[in-house]
């Protein structure tokens, strides 16, 4: 019988991908989206907005779209997503941001960095979180009468 083949743990990986990429911290997120030079990205599902909120002025892409949204060729492309641009990744906690990034790296994407550790680390420095409940497309609502 054949050995398994060794696996890769997911922490394993991102780990990986940390070397590869820049990791930012909060503060260093923050200079970066108030003088204007980074395109924030939240990769978070739609219920991790909605219960915890945002970084203001964060682009919403979730995780399982992003390769497609960022490929200029894709029928799915999002014209947010410009090779030359610079854009710092997050996720809940860092990892798959960091995956994200490594991604969008290795796609032509060369000015690409992560939150490390993610909405986790923006929350704990303090920084300001957008409430993003009321404006929830993906929540239902109750029918006016």
């Amino acid at each position: 019988m054949d050995e398994p083949l060794p696996v890769m743990s997911a922490w394993e990986l991102v780990e990986s991908a940390k070397k590869e990429i820049e990791n930012l911290s909060a503060e260093q997120t923050m200079t970066e989206v108030a003088e204007g030079t980074a395109v924030l990205v939240d990769i978070r599902d739609h219920r991790e907005l909605y219960q915890k909120g945002k970084i203001p002025g964060a682009v919403h892409a979730p995780r399982g779209m992003l390769e497609f949204w960022v490929d200029p060729t894709s029928e799915y492309h999002r014209p947010v997503f410009q090779p030359s641009t610079r854009y710092i990744l997050y996720c809940a906690a860092g990892g798959r941001s960091a995956l994200a990034a490594k991604t969008m790296k290795d796609m032509g994407y060369s000015d690409v960095a992560h939150l490390e550790p993610g909405f986790s680390g923006w929350e704990a420095a303090g920084l300001d979180v957008e409430d993003t409940t009321s404006t929830a497309k993906w929540i239902p609502r109750p029918s006016s009468p």
